[in-house]
């Protein structure tokens, strides 16, 4: 697997612990939208797109299988926030 793109948008000055959203595009030909980015104790971290159940419980719509694709998705997406911050 290979992260080809990814896309960082920053949220609004005002939104709190959420700093940005991302998309990533994996080997050219699947997308994954709204990965968030949020500001947490130990620095930025990712939370994968979820969905809010009936009885108030998110669960993620997609997500990676092992730590690994974990690891390597979270670091891409990052890598790119930190460089969006240095641009502005």
């Amino acid at each position: 697997m290979e992260i080809t793109d990814v896309r960082v948008r920053l949220a609004k000055a005002d939104s709190g612990k959420l700093k940005a959203v991302a998309t990533i595009t994996i080997d050219g030909c699947f997308a994954v939208h709204d990965i968030k980015i949020i500001d947490g104790s130990s620095g930025p971290f990712i939370a994968m797109p979820s969905k809010k159940t009936p009885d108030g419980e998110f669960k993620d719509i997609v997500h990676p299988i092992n730590p690994e694709t974990r690891a390597l998705i979270s670091e891409r997406i990052i890598k790119a926030y930190n460089e969006v911050l240095s641009e502005n």
